[in-house]
Parts: C-alpha cells; structure tokens; sequence
C-alpha cells in the first residue's frame, strides 16, 4: 500500500516541478531587465585634428659663385652660425686684380685726355668771337670734348665691372643662419652659374611647418562651421615630433594655401614654430595637433553605448520618459577620448543605455540605473 502511495507521488514530481518553473518564468518576464544609463549633457568642447607634415627653413640661400676662379681659401665651419657678410670662400684675386688695375689706369689715361679736349674746346670758344679761329674749328674741338667725356663714362663703367668681378673673389654669406656641409675644397675650380651649390644657409628660428590638409576634411570643417553654435579654433597648434613626444614649444597658423594640390587632393596649411634650442630640423616629418572649432553644445556619447546596425550606421539605444526602448540612428562626427561626438540623432537629456544592450529589445520597458557620474569620472 505504501509502496504504490510513493509510486504515485514520484509520477506527479515532474509535473510539479514543470509547473513551478513555468510560474517563475511568467514572473521573471514580468520583472523590468535592469539597464545602465548615461544623461547625456550638452557641452563646450574644443574639436581638434591632428594634420601630418614636415619642417621647413623659413629662411635658404644656396651659396653659388658669381665668377670663376681657383677657390684659394674657406673660412668658415661647417655646420657653424654665420651672419650676413660674413667672407665664406675666397677666390684667386689675382687675374681679377690685375683687370681692375688695367681698367683704372685707363680711366685715368681717359680722363687726362678729357681735361686736355676741354681747355681746347673753351679756348676755341673764346677765339671765335675774335675770329681768331674758324667756326668749324671751334666745333670740331667741341665735339672732341664730347667724345673725350663719353669715353671717360666708358672706362667708369668698366672699372666699376672690375671692382665688382674682385669683389665677387670674396663670396660672402647673403643671410644669417646657419650654414651646411661645403661640396667643394679648397683649389677646387668654381664657374660662374654652377649649379651646384657651395653650401647652402638656413634660418632655423623660427621655422616653417608645412601641413597637408585633405580637401574632405576641410569640406566637412567649413559645414561644421556653418552649425549653431560653433566657432573658428585657435591660431596655436602643438607639435608631436617622429619619436612620440611632444615638442616643447607651442606655434601659430600662419595661412591655408588656397589651391588644392590635384596629385594629392590636399590643401597646404603653414605655421610658424619658435626653435631656440634647434631640435626641428628642415625636413623632419611631424604631426600637428590644431584646434578646428569649438563647439559650444557638442553632446558626447559613451562609445560603449553607440553600436552599428548591418548597414554600418551608428546607433544609439535610448530610455524614453516612460521607461521604454527606442532605438534612434546616429550621424557621428569624431571620437574625442572615449566617446563619440554626435551631430545628429540623439540630444542633450537623452538617456543612453551603455550597459544590459544586450538584453533589451525596442518597446521593451526597463529599470534605470544611472551611471553618468561613473562614466564622468572615468573620462
């Protein structure tokens, strides 16, 4: 008798349980899922744009000469500071010496035939209203006089062309700056119009950074200004250099070429760093870190609550007045730390659920949790 009461009893448990586990299910499904929200807040944020470039002189004079000759001395340091002036390479004077002499005693032999023509031609002058010689003679003698000081202007010009061919047996520096390696020695043979280079000089403080803009970025950049809200960054820009670390000094934008590069689809853009301690070097690569805009009511997004649908567009679950799910599409602009900057889609007080995504569907009612203050501090 008891032995089937059992019997009985271990055939209903099952049925039992089954009843008891559908019951728990009916009431956890009616229990709202708990999710994690983040209030989003409109705020003042400085957008910035890191733009690669490189380092160039603002100031550079390759060192040419200007007659030829036997190089017979170079009187400076490689790698040195030189001022303007300064004598860097001396050419053999002495063919120039000697043409420059030549050409002063000419003048000079010029000039004595000048006087001797001019007494001649104001005596005959006076002679003439005597009759003590013809009119003829009087302008012939005139116009010796004439042809004597035309030939005086001749060899002025010639010595100042010999004056200047020795004085270029000096080649000196045309800026200051700083002054690189000499491609040729001393008893090198020089030309005039060489196109090699002795040397070049280069201003190194301040010094140019060139930056490459692309075209799209600066298209997208003239339509963020054109939002509410939002205005010109700063002039100053601070320098990443090729090792990571970031240069000492800050610099200014100067101008934005205002022609786009057809092989490369970018756009110039030059500023000016101040380089006391000549860590920049011309030809240096770098990147550049500017500020764009400044955007007065940017609304940022927690990344972990921004997913992507199949298509690829950004979305944003978010918590309504009523406690529900809704599911808004998103047009992101940059990531700025650890959140999106949102232009459209989602506005300031929106709800945003960064955790339990997962667990939600849309029209879903939920429990809120708020973890702004938590999220606040981790950024």
């Amino acid at each position: 008798m008891i032995f089937k009461a059992l019997k009985s009893l271990l055939l209903l448990l099952p049925f039992l349980w089954l009843g008891c586990s559908q019951e728990n299910k009916s009431v956890k499904s009616a229990m709202p899922v708990e999710v994690g929200v983040y209030t989003l807040s409109s705020q003042n944020v400085t957008l910035t744009r890191e733009l690669p470039g490189r380092t160039k002189a603002t100031l550079s004079s390759e060192i040419r000469p200007q007659i030829g000759g036997i190089i017979q001395a170079r009187l400076f340091e490689e790698g040195s500071f030189v001022k303007k002036e300064t004598v860097l390479y001396q050419i053999d004077p002495a063919s120039y010496q000697s043409a420059f002499d030549e050409a002063k005693a000419t003048l000079q032999n010029a000039e004595a035939t000048l006087e001797a023509t001019r007494l001649k031609s104001e005596r005959y002058a006076d002679l003439v209203k005597i009759d003590g010689v013809s009119k003829q003679d009087m302008e012939d003698a005139k116009a010796a006089y004439l042809q004597a000081l035309a030939t005086v202007e001749g060899k002025k010009a010639a010595l100042q062309s010999a004056r200047i061919n020795l004085e270029y047996t000096k080649i000196k520096a045309p800026i200051s700056g700083r002054i690189g390696t000499s491609s040729d020695t001393v008893g090198a043979l020089v030309t005039a119009g060489q196109t090699t280079s002795l040397a070049t000089i280069r201003v190194l403080d301040p010094i140019y950074v060139d930056l490459t803009q692309s075209s799209t970025q600066l298209l997208k950049l003239r339509a963020l200004l054109a939002r509410k809200g939002v205005t010109h960054g700063s002039t100053k820009l601070s320098l990443k250099l090729e090792d990571g670390s970031v240069y000492q000094h800050s610099g200014n934008l100067q101008f934005q070429e205002i022609a786009v590069d057809e092989s490369t689809g970018s756009v110039t853009l030059r500023a000016t760093f101040p380089n006391p301690d000549g860590i920049l070097l011309p030809g240096m690569y770098v990147r550049a870190v500017i500020d764009e805009a400044i955007d007065a009511d940017a609304v940022l997004v927690p990344q972990q609550g921004v997913q992507r649908d199949p298509k690829g567009n950004a979305t944003a679950l978010i918590v309504t007045a009523e406690n529900k799910i809704e599911k808004r599409v998103l047009i992101t602009d940059r990531v700025i730390g650890d959140t999106w900057l949102v232009n459209s889609g989602l506005n300031a007080t929106d709800r945003v659920v960064v955790e339990g995504t997962n667990k939600v569907r849309v029209g879903d009612t939920v429990r809120v949790v708020d973890v702004t203050a938590t999220l606040g501090k981790a950024q």
